[in-house]
């Protein structure tokens, strides 16, 4: 099918973009899915598949999967429709539960279809506004540089390699564009629902960005770019540091470095090995035990994320609670 030459943003986002191949592109309905398989398809016929995760948590979502299936037999792409449970836990965000539950079911999907060629990369449509909003989120949360590094463009998770090759596009050129090929999509209903804080930011805060700085998409790319490079050179230095103090690290070795160095150390250490983020404060509450530890009657016990840090002997260990240690216990025998 013939289609519209692409707005200047999105053919340069395509040009640039060399997945292996075949590929599969997540694929909502809406707008911004729908314009990405549509471009993948015509660069690379034959190559693409799609596969639409159906959460059934709206009453549209079979309308969801039926505008799929219509695209998909237009451009002629394989479609695979997988259904999951959504729904979330008590204290957890439904936003979360959505999410986990939807990168779970993509990598079902690739390890289960299509044999005999394996699908191994995946392509998923967040563009320069999700950009936006997620280093506003970030901003409004304290976050350090790993949260206002944003959305990388290309990460790998288990076997599979994700790519958001459209983080330079804004959404409304990949809507002007599917106008402009008469391609009709789904509007999700909760995207103009306010109680998510992510369509707050899209409708109260973009627009104003818009007015006062109309090249905001860009610098606040180029923001989150600068972003990732000071946290890759922070995971280098926490490596070599890591190195030299042990994992887990000798206390006496950690008070060698200086306070910024123990801290970044520490939270690489926490993250890595143990997969707990100390907030700001515990990680202070941390180093002052750590400065004070110098008789061996001093003992450290300071509850971190799930657990808690100890001192053993010369050592800090970190000990999980007793529930993630039967979580741990329960994957490990999966």
């Amino acid at each position: 099918m013939k289609l519209e030459p692409a707005p200047h943003q999105l053919a340069a986002a395509m040009q640039a973009f060399t997945p292996s191949l075949p590929l599969a592109v997540a694929l909502s309905g809406g707008a911004d899915s729908s314009a990405l398989l549509m471009a993948c398809a015509q660069k690379w016929p034959g190559q693409i598949r799609a596969i639409h995760i159906h959460h059934g948590l709206q009453i549209a979502a079979d309308s969801f999967a039926q505008q799929c299936i219509n695209l998909c037999d237009q451009f002629e792409v394989p479609l695979v429709i997988h259904k999951v449970n959504a729904r979330h836990a008590s204290g957890e965000s439904p936003e979360d539960a959505a999410r986990v539950a939807r990168y779970a079911a993509l990598e079902d999907v690739c390890r289960a279809n299509w044999s005999p060629l394996p699908v191994m990369d995946i392509a998923i449509a967040q563009h320069a506004d999700d950009q936006v909003e997620t280093m506003i989120l970030a901003l409004s949360r304290g976050a350090g540089l790993p949260g206002l590094s944003a959305m990388p463009a290309r990460w790998q998770r288990g076997a599979i390699t994700y790519h958001r090759p459209l983080l330079n596009v804004p959404g409304a050129q990949l809507k002007a564009w599917l106008k402009a090929c008469g391609q009709v999509w789904f509007e999700d209903p909760s995207n103009s629902d306010e109680n998510f804080t992510r369509n707050r930011i899209r409708a109260r805060l973009l627009p104003p960005l818009e007015a006062a700085f109309p090249q905001f998409r860009e610098t606040i790319a180029r923001s989150a770019r600068h972003c990732a490079q000071g946290q890759a050179l922070l995971v280098e230095l926490a490596t070599h540091d890591l190195s030299e103090v042990g994992m887990p690290p000798v206390i006496k070795a950690l008070q060698k470095l200086t306070a910024l160095r123990q801290a970044n150390a520490l939270r690489h250490w926490l993250k890595q090995a143990h997969r707990a983020m100390p907030s700001e404060a515990q990680l202070l509450q941390l180093l002052s035990q750590i400065q004070a530890c110098t008789t061996r009657g001093h003992q450290i016990h300071l509850k971190i994320g799930s657990g808690h840090v100890l001192r053993d002997d010369a050592l800090l260990r970190f000990m999980p609670s007793p529930s993630m240690r039967e979580k741990s216990a329960r994957q490990s025998a999966v």
